[in-house]
């Protein structure tokens, strides 16, 4: 049996935003428990030269997004990257695993070879379908979704790794 780019993409993808999303609400739950202003969580970061934890949820949103469009030869939506509170994370989360579940296998399926450019902080970017998705998206994307555990962990949020891979 084979896995196709779609299987190896979307659904993977989702299944971590939802894991994503339910971390953001244990930290929201804690900040409020712990009367920590959330914006204290909000722009926490691993050290100075990373990202706060707002960015990485944005990152890790866009990856996806960026991805499954890329792939299915659809236009890349524009996230303004303006949340500043938990319920807006988990609003672009909600609103990035609709955009993913709108679109079918047969549109990303068959990507392996698509030709994929792109600006990221002002470099030109050139992949195939394939290596985009697993050279590229898929460890980018676990990076920024494990910083953002690993922000919160550290800053005493209670979780653990069935937080972070969800329930199977």
């Amino acid at each position: 049996m084979t896995l196709s780019m779609y299987q190896a993409s979307v659904p993977a993808f989702v299944r971590m935003l939802g894991n994503l999303s339910a971390i953001l609400d244990k930290a929201a739950a804690f900040a409020e428990a712990k009367k920590i202003e959330p914006s204290v969580l909000l722009n926490a970061r691993l050290a100075p030269d990373m990202f706060p934890l707002s960015r990485q949820v944005q990152i890790a949103t866009d990856l996806v997004k960026g991805c499954a469009a890329r792939l299915a030869g659809a236009e890349v939506p524009n996230y303004a990257d303006t949340e500043k509170a938990f319920p807006e994370l988990e609003e672009r989360i909600a609103k990035t695993v609709a955009l993913l579940q709108s679109f079918k296998p047969a549109q990303i399926d068959g990507s392996e070879e698509r030709k994929i450019a792109f600006k990221i902080g002002g470099h030109d970017m050139a992949f195939l379908g394939q290596a985009y998705l697993l050279d590229f998206v898929i460890p980018n994307f676990y990076f920024h979704v494990t910083t953002a555990y690993d922000i919160l962990r550290h800053n005493g949020v209670e979780l653990g790794k069935a937080d972070y891979i969800g329930s199977i």
